[in-house]
């Protein structure tokens, strides 16, 4: 195991592979580096970042403290095994992922250890997520001035390691223009203090000695040896990123070890801390929405935009716009000022000087060639459903709208901003030239590109018009003047091509940086110099065949492949998201912090599943097993991953294939059959509610696997369905003709209520209300189990049902919100060659939608409200229409931006998931409801929302209708 950590080519392969493997994690974990993961699953998840490529690691390390670190580098360093650094894994390049040993700063490492606001400066560890620094900030009126688009999720030390910019870096510049210090950790064991130094204490650290002396005399010395050089080939405009930021070294820029760090991607140092410059934000923004004719002619207007000073100047353009799915942020483009192409410009300042500021900046718009119109935005709200489109703009773009998959890969050029124009001509002529496609944004207002790709990984053909692709567009970017990478590094992606922009000169330059730091060669090696092909380690690879693993659900996006479903996550990790932010995705990841009970960590492992190497159990594997046990099944991912990953709907296969001919967990009898349980049961309910409430209830929870802490539901005296067929025929007329409204299991048992309550809203509205015969079930319970042979009959049998109506085109109303998506989306993708399961799709309606599509108006009824919504409502139909029907009756209502409630179904019933399902309630919804004054009404359509409420709170909660009903 002395092999030089450079030269390691991967950990997979080799003579004694699986004994090397056990005693690099024998000696990690003898020597305390916190916790050390090498099973199938921890390499499978970390074997990608959101970039191209794929590196099976040998082993994860999650160091929980600063000594953790500083032991396992000692480790890898004795047995020669080469270390990648991570924080979010976002990275575009492939400088996240590697062949030895990862280390995590993310799990643990991730605390804001200080804020100074007088110096305007805030100490971190390389773990801390940006925006908890910026909350850290603001409480002092201060940002961090770098923001790129995964601010959510990217961490400080990652941000360091690519130089990370964003939208406003055109105000406050990159990373490296805000680091004040680093501390950090040389592969040769050694810790030390950088930031910038004068003359005086570079002689001083000299004359000092020591590992630290050394080096910081020998990178004196480069600088003075190549002062031309620096000063001519880099740092010519601030987003030349690709290669070292050697330019730091000069003696006008201070000698500025920690900045010379920035954007080195891991190669040189680990970083212990970080030390940066904090910022103080305009009084007031506007954005400014900019319309074009197309993208040349919107970067061309970019010089003469600039001298408003804007804050921020992005573009994008109608190949991206046109990808949006969901009906709120279509509204918003819809709106935009008519074109091809728009720029995003952000003013701040004084409140009373921007509407004359945003002014002058239209009339240059305006005198530039193109121009199409512009729109001025001063509503925080609506400018961040704008900004929201560019903020998602890396995910959306992995899929054109035909559906073709596309890539990073040369995502990143940047050229001084006059030059702009001339580039992207440049480049969309060498795009038309190969018969590529894809859609362009960035900021333009630093001519930095962003554009994925339609490249072909799936031939050998296509890989190397990759290769060959890539290499005419640098020569394209280095004919402007410009650099491979804008913000995002070289790695694995850029660093081959580097010669082609630099020359050998540099490029020695660099080496000998490289080498000074890191003379072992064991920090992420194959980066920036010494480079591995841009074409190797293909994480999509035509040598790679993907294992067949045929499904019964059709994954029509993505031609029934199940590889191709999962390679949806491109790893942007918007799903590692912990702060709740009106989304949905992902409960699971926002209690744990987990990589594994990530959307992304899942659709890992299921991709892995299909290449058989590291996963090689197939169906079978116990390592997604793992992985999406977890999984609520809440559909979030399904709309708020910028790509569409549904891990709800992988887990329903999975499952399916998993227990197939095998014992299932008692769960799926007890829960998943529950429908059909629940019918003799609701024959004697005094009976049954008698003993689930007597001292029998202990045995019967785990009996069914249900958690010891839950209460039991309670059946109704009397279901819906049996007062419904009883109760006399309505005195008024039916003006606006018969609806079908949907029975479910939950609310037929459980709360009859809700489904009268339906009743009594559709008749006062003048609906005829029927119900389909007999007791039907949209199989929710069995889909979401797994169960697709049961769900698929019951689909049948509830389309034969509902048959007539369909043929009549009478709508069909839900009341339940999981019921009402699952008869949406899963019945029709169970029957997919049902042509009534496509009528059932647009049949389907919720209550609200209903009535406001109608026109009805309904009863005043006045008062607050707070208001929960169902996950699977947030994943299909959206809340405007209840907010629009509660603004109609006069209710002041709050939605909450609570996401799932934590219960979802079954998930929070099952044994083992009891602890995940309340911290999950806890971050947002069941304190607000406790938080309530009594007077406040809580809505929530939802079963489990209201059971939720119920068991954390002591509240009872509100079906929409029976406010409704209540007001009539």
């Amino acid at each position: 195991m002395g092999t030089p950590a450079g030269t390691r080519t991967t950990a997979q392969g080799g003579t004694g592979a699986a004994g090397e493997l056990a005693r690099l994690v024998a000696a990690l974990r003898a020597a305390g580096c916190g916790e050390v993961a090498a099973d199938a699953g921890r390499r499978a998840q970390y074997a990608a970042d959101a970039s191209n490529y794929r590196r099976v690691p040998m082993a994860v390390v999650f160091p929980r403290e600063r000594r953790h670190v500083v032991e396992a580098v000692a480790v890898c360093r004795r047995l020669g095994v080469p270390i990648t650094s991570r924080g979010a894994g976002t990275s575009t390049s492939g400088q996240a992922v590697g062949s030895g040993v990862v280390l995590d700063f993310s799990r643990y490492l991730n605390r804001v250890l200080a804020v100074d606001p007088e110096a305007r400066t805030a100490t971190v560890e390389p773990g801390t997520v940006l925006d908890d620094l910026q909350k850290a900030a603001a409480a002092h009126g201060l940002v961090f001035g770098a923001d790129p688009s995964t601010h959510s999720r990217c961490t400080l030390g990652g941000m360091i390691g690519n130089n990370a910019c964003g939208s406003h870096s055109l105000a406050w510049g990159r990373t490296a223009d805000n680091l004040v210090a680093l501390e950090v950790l040389t592969y040769s064991g050694t810790v030390m203090t950088v930031g910038a130094m004068t003359e005086q204490e570079v002689r001083a650290a000299v004359a000092e000695g020591g590992e630290r002396g050394r080096l910081v005399g020998a990178l004196a010395e480069l600088a003075r040896s190549s002062l031309a050089t620096l000063r001519t080939g880099l740092g010519r405009f601030p987003r030349q990123v690709s290669g070292y930021a050697l330019e730091h070294l000069l003696p006008e820029h201070g000698f500025h070890l920690a900045r010379a760090l920035a954007g080195s991607e891991g190669t040189c140092a680990v970083i212990l801390s970080a030390t940066v410059r904090l910022v103080a934000p305009p009084p007031a923004r506007a954005l400014v929405v900019l319309g074009f004719a197309g993208a040349g002619e919107a970067a061309d207007a970019v010089p003469a935009l600039l001298e408003h000073r804007p804050l921020a100047l992005e573009g994008l353009d109608r190949a991206l716009t046109g990808i949006v799915t969901r009906p709120a942020t279509r509204a918003e483009i819809e709106a935009l000022p008519a074109g091809q192409a728009w720029l995003f410009a952000e003013l701040g300042g004084d409140p009373a000087e921007l509407p004359e500021r945003a002014r002058a900046l239209c009339e240059a718009a305006g005198r530039s060639a193109g121009s199409t119109g512009a729109l001025t935005v001063t509503d925080p709200g609506r400018a961040r459903r704008l900004w929201r489109i560019r903020e998602d703009g890396a995910g959306l773009a992995t899929r054109l709208p035909d559906g073709s998959e596309a890539w990073p890969g040369w995502e990143d050029a940047a050229v001084p901003p006059a030059r702009l124009g001339s580039y992207l001509r440049g480049f969309t002529a060498l795009m038309d030239r190969y018969g590529l496609r894809g859609a362009v944004y960035g900021h333009f207002g630093e001519g930095c590109l962003h554009v994925r790709i339609d490249f072909d990984f799936g031939t050998e053909a296509g890989v190397a018009r990759f290769r060959s692709f890539l290499t005419d567009a640098a020569r394209l970017v280095a004919e402007h003047g410009g650099s491979l990478s804008g913000e995002h590094g070289d790695g694995q992606a850029r660093s081959e091509l580097l010669p082609l922009m630099y020359g050998p000169e540099v490029m020695a330059l660099f080496e000998r940086f490289k080498d000074l730091w890191d003379p072992g060669g064991g920090l992420n090696p194959g980066m920036i110099v010494r480079a591995r092909p841009v074409d190797g380690d293909l994480r999509v690879d035509p040598r790679r065949p993907s294992v067949p693993l045929a499904t019964v659900l059709p994954l029509g996006s993505d031609g029934g492949d199940l590889a191709r479903a999962a390679r949806r996550c491109v790893g942007v990790g918007k799903c590692r998201t912990a702060d709740q932010r009106g989304e949905v995705m992902c409960p699971s990841y926002r209690v744990t912090l987990d990589e594994k009970d990530s959307t992304r960590g899942r659709a890992r492992l299921l991709y892995e599943m299909t290449q058989g190497q590291v996963i090689t159990t197939g169906w079978r594997s116990p390592e997604v097993l793992d992985a999406l046990d977890l999984c609520l099944s809440c559909k979030g991912c399904s709309v708020d991953c910028p790509v569409g990953v549904d891990v709800a709907t992988y887990k329903s296969e999975f499952l399916h294939h998993h227990y197939r001919h095998r014992p299932r967990p008692v769960s799926h009898y007890s829960m998943g059959w529950l429908p059909l349980l629940a019918r003799p049961a609701s024959r004697m309910p005094r009976l049954v509610n008698a003993v689930l409430s007597s001292p029998l209830s202990p045995l019967i929870k785990r009996l069914g696997g249900v958690a010891r802490e839950r209460e039991l539901p309670r059946f109704a005296g009397e279901t819906f369905l049996s007062w419904f067929r009883r109760r006399p025929s309505p005195a008024g007329e039916a003006t606006r003709g018969p609806v079908m409204l949907w029975v479910d299991s939950f609310d037929n048992h459980f709360s009859p209520s809700v489904l009268r309550a339906g009743v009594r809203v559709l008749e006062s509205a003048g609906y005829e209300v029927r119900v389909p015969p007999g007791t039907q079930c949209c199989g929710l319970t069995w889909f979401t189990t797994g169960q697709l042979g049961t769900a698929r009959r019951l689909g049948r049998r509830a389309l034969d049902a509902l048959g007539p109506a369909l043929e009549e085109g009478v709508p069909v109303v839900g009341l339940e919100p999981s019921c009402t998506a699952a008869l949406r989306t899963d019945l029709p993708e169970l029957l997919h060659g049902d042509e009534r399961a496509r009528l059932l799709t647009g049949a389907v309606v919720g209550l609200a939608e209903l009535l406001v599509r109608s026109g009805w108006e309904p009863p005043g009824a006045g008062g607050r409200s707070i208001s929960q919504t169902h996950c699977h409502q947030h994943a299909t139909s959206g809340f405007d229409a209840d907010a629009e029907l509660l603004r109609r009756m006069g209710v002041d209502n709050t939605v909450l931006r609570s996401g799932c409630c934590g219960l979802a179904g079954n998930f929070g019933f099952e044994r083992g998931h009891y602890e995940v399902s309340v911290a999950a309630g806890e971050q947002v919804l069941l304190p607000a409801v406790r938080a309530a004054a009594p007077d406040t009404a809580v809505l929530a359509d939802g079963f489990s929302c209201r059971t939720q409420i119920a068991q954390g709170t002591g509240r009872r909660a509100t079906h929409l209708a029976e406010l409704i009903a209540e007001a009539l």
